[in-house]
């Protein structure tokens, strides 16, 4: 497998990757103890839970737990969230001040109607003129800091926003474009339409990096999207889930080098010990631990692992016995060809959640009212 001729090392801002990848944030998942795990892995930027503009403004413990970051995390990326234009300035002017990031992603793509109906999310970019007030309030309280943007297609297939979108930011100065090539309404279900991204690399400055996201569950997908759209490079949000070493392969595959061999599950049980205790270091021994319950599905999956071990595993409480049913596993078993393919959620389209009259007028910069209320740190 080589590398295709066309992809250059990512450049966002100062910072440069050899390798092409961004690891997208998930909630509840891209916390400091996993983006290091992945680190361990392969070359990046490794971008951390999305948090609020109104949490960093109020200060929220959680929010702030949130952000925490490994003392070799380098660049630091932090995903904002935020519907007010005057919040997202402020809480870019503490992240500046005290510094807390070396890059700043925006976050317009999520399709959650707790976050929709607040017009917030794969929502917002309807809202053109709102939508470039945030993102110049980002980019021009950021000074050196770069700034990026990630988004959906658009609301459903009657309300695509991403060409928009992606002019107005990319003259407010972002220094890269994501689209995840889904609608809101898809969520993330279905096929992700590359052909979007290609459309949105061809409506940009050449020079403005635009990344792709949707459907990268292995190498050779990353290499298929860059090859059908002229992408600068790939996003990779559920396939990594209970697949870290994806980075590595992602690596050597943007190289032109040849594959590392598939793990053996001998393997892939060093690999959850090790990320079970990077949870644990970052959340204390009984969080830690209980969080890593979720990502042992996805890592088992397509392993010939009984029932009743998978349930014990799933239940674990302590370091010491996830070592223990590790031992009952057929450690020298090799990687299932099947095993790959999509993780996390998935579930089926349905109408997004909006608030009332949001699809009257595309051009009204009104703040929608309420959106702000909330200071959640997530």
């Amino acid at each position: 497998m080589s590398a295709p001729t066309a992809v250059r090392p990512l450049r966002i801002g100062p910072f440069v990757s050899e390798t092409p990848v961004v690891l997208a944030p998930m909630a509840g998942i891209t916390n400091a103890g996993f983006r290091r795990l992945c680190r361990e892995q392969g070359a990046g930027f490794y971008v951390c839970e999305m948090i609020t503009s109104r949490g960093l403004v109020e200060r929220n413990p959680l929010t702030f737990r949130m952000i925490a970051m490994d003392p070799d995390e380098h660049p630091r990326s932090m995903q904002l969230y935020g519907v007010d234009p005057a919040a997202m300035g402020q809480a870019v002017r503490i992240i500046v001040e005290q510094d807390l990031a070396d890059h700043i992603d925006m976050n317009f793509g999520c399709p959650v109607p707790k976050v929709t109906r607040r017009g917030g999310g794969a929502a917002l970019p309807f809202k053109r003129r709102l939508f470039e007030r945030i993102v110049r309030a980002a980019v021009e309280n950021a000074g050196p800091i770069p700034v990026t943007v990630k988004m959906r297609i658009g609301i459903d297939d009657a309300h695509h926003t991403y060409l928009d979108a992606g002019r107005i930011a990319a003259d407010a100065g972002v220094a890269a474009v994501a689209l995840h090539a889904r609608t809101a309404a898809q969520r993330y279900s279905g096929t992700a339409d590359w052909s979007a991204i290609a459309r949105l690399r061809d409506a940009l400055p050449a020079e403005l990096p635009v990344l792709g996201n949707g459907d990268i569950f292995s190498a050779a997908d990353a290499l298929a999207m860059v090859s059908s759209t002229g992408c600068d490079g790939v996003v990779v949000g559920r396939g990594c889930l209970g697949r870290p070493w994806l980075f590595g392969d992602l690596e050597a595959a943007f190289a032109g080098r040849e594959l590392p061999e598939p793990p053996s599950l001998g393997q892939v049980a060093a690999t959850m010990r090790r990320h079970a205790v990077l949870l644990q270091e970052h959340m204390g021994p009984d969080k830690g631990i209980r969080d890593m319950r979720k990502h042992i599905a996805w890592y088992l999956k397509g392993f010939p692992v009984g029932s009743d071990l998978r349930r014990r595993l799933g239940l674990v409480n302590s370091l010491d016995e996830l070592d223990e049913l590790l031992t009952h596993l057929d450690l020298e078993h090799p990687f299932p060809a099947d095993a790959d393919g999509p993780r996390g959620r998935q579930g089926s389209a349905g109408r997004v959640v909006l608030p009332e009259h949001w699809l009257d007028d595309p051009e009204d910069p009104s703040v929608p009212f309420g959106a702000e209320l909330e200071h959640s740190g997530g």
